[in-house]
């Protein structure tokens, strides 16, 4: 039997083994990690023995000219793992002198989206003549309504709610033919005559993908849910009700992303020493003073350490939660030295360094610009992360702090509340320590939960650490994550994708 063809069409393939330093600001467009998962995923199906292809732009002035001789190396793994003729360039003037995945103007994000899909749909789908399209974000948006009209299944993958919305008289300037599925697409206004709809009446991208998709999926189940019932007011209602029809008809799901196999504490080459889950108590202590002494915090390996590893915005991350309790936090376990770290850029930093200078917090807590070692040091140096977001779609941070033996402190949402259960020792269950009540009384108990923790016998606090980290390398990693793509691909095809499946 001939094996199902794929065709993944994604703005962002990049999969940078140990984040190879810097690459990632200039292939990955956002912290969610639509590169990585779709390079995983392609690869993950290619090796099992799947007929997957690839259509990308051809951001030459990325792929070619900056940082070339590195780049190239890379290019010829990738190319090793696919064979030329299954990754499918989109040509087009846009794209080639780009040094970035995504513009800073809005205005020209919407040529770049409709550039990609143009080459898509009239060059590459006819050439590859695939069995089931896989689309991501809004920048492929109106494809779905392609794949729609040509009996062609398709799942449609949001990554991020960010959208863009343009008229059919634009989009057939810039070369699609919507003319073909036009009534496929999803508009501001009742649409019941072309002509009628061209000129006047805006498309919404991401919402035309998920109108017009065979199934649907989210980065965590959660968050998918959460906006189905109407939790998140910053979710357009159009974008709400077109999940909630498909949730309704069992055509929309949630799969979590994983992160970057990079963050690995075993072979991380940024860490002052590695470590794995048995000898992580040591691993984490030498981590830790070394951490401390580059930071200029109080050295002490028995200081407990919160890290902060989340851009600190004013809206999503909870940034308010922790700067209510920050003198609190650190008054209350003054003896104990307890210490935070911030390894992230955004406009509420400010405020932090204000508080810190305000009441000379400098030896418990350190506040740094985002550095990718710094990064990966406090991971594994610290010993809880501080995710306490108001809403969040998947979420990375906290599962990368579980692996390194860093417990997540979140509120109970999205992505976190997929990924985190509260830990209970007696019954050796959980793996973080969870809030339920958005407010910063809700922060402290939980970061007294972790204190009660951090109390507890070398042994028996060791053994959770360890149980932790080992459930957590098997959980979050890309392997499950393609296994639960690969499922759901063969879902919507009915019939097995691959001839060596997953054992």
């Amino acid at each position: 039997m001939t094996n199902p063809r794929i065709l993944i069409v994604t703005p962002e393939v990049t999969y940078l083994p140990d984040r190879m330093g810097s690459m990632a600001n200039f292939l990955t467009a956002k912290a969610g990690g639509l590169a990585d998962v779709s390079a995983a995923l392609i690869k993950a199906l290619f090796d099992h023995g799947a007929d997957v292809h690839v259509a990308l732009p051809d951001y030459r002035a990325i792929f070619r000219d900056r940082l070339a001789t590195f780049l190239q190396k890379e290019l010829k793994t990738l190319r090793r793992i696919m064979p030329d003729e299954r990754i499918h360039l989109a040509e087009d003037r846009a794209f080639f002198y780009l040094n970035r995945v995504y513009s800073d103007y809005g205005g020209e994000n919407v040529k770049l989206s409709l550039a990609f899909q143009r080459e898509v749909i009239n060059n590459i789908i006819p050439r590859v003549q695939p069995d089931l399209i896989h689309c991501n974000d809004w920048m492929t948006g109106l494809i779905p309504a392609l794949s729609r009209e040509g009996g062609i299944p398709c799942l449609f993958t949001i990554h991020n709610i960010h959208t863009v919305k343009t008229s059919l008289s634009y989009i057939e300037d810039r070369g699609v033919d919507a003319a073909y599925f036009w009534q496929h697409l999803y508009y501001l206004h009742y649409a019941d005559e072309y002509e009628k709809a061209r000129e006047t009446n805006p498309v919404d991208f991401l919402v035309s993908g998920v109108f017009a998709a065979h199934f649907v999926n989210t980065v965590s189940p959660s968050f998918l849910k959460e906006i189905v019932e109407g939790i998140h007011d910053f979710v357009e209602p159009q974008l709400r009700q077109e999940l909630a029809n498909k949730w309704y008809a069992e055509c929309a799901t949630g799969i979590l992303n994983a992160p970057d196999p990079g963050f690995n504490p075993s072979k991380d080459q940024e860490l002052c020493r590695q470590y794995n889950a048995r000898d992580h108590a040591e691993g984490k202590k030498e981590n830790k003073r070394y951490l401390q002494k580059r930071l200029g915090l109080m050295e002490d390996e028995t200081a407990p350490m919160f890290f902060w590893p989340s851009r600190l915005d004013n809206k999503q991350k909870g940034c308010q939660l922790l700067a209510d309790i920050l003198y609190r936090v650190t008054s209350e376990y003054w003896n104990q030295h307890l210490q935070v770290v911030f390894v992230a850029n955004g406009e509420y930093q400010r405020h932090f360094r204000e508080i810190v200078n305000y009441h000379q917090l400098h030896p418990q807590v350190a506040i740094y610009d985002f550095n990718e070692r710094l990064e990966h040091l406090a991971y594994g140096a610290s010993d809880f992360v501080l995710m306490p977001s108001l809403f969040e779609p998947c979420g990375l941070p906290q599962m990368i702090g579980a692996i390194y033996g860093a417990l997540p402190v979140v509120n109970d949402t999205g992505g976190l509340h997929d990924t985190i259960d509260h830990l209970d020792v007696e019954k050796n269950t959980g793996n973080g320590f969870v809030f339920k009540t958005y407010d910063s009384a809700g922060l402290f108990w939980a970061i007294q939960e972790a204190m009660e923790f951090y109390k507890l016998p070398g042994e028996t606090k060791a053994s959770q650490i360890e149980r932790i980290m080992t459930e957590s390398a098997a959980t979050f990693n890309h392997d499950v994550t393609a296994r639960q793509y690969i499922e759901l691909y063969e879902k919507m095809l009915q019939r097995p994708l691959i001839v060596q499946r997953f054992t």
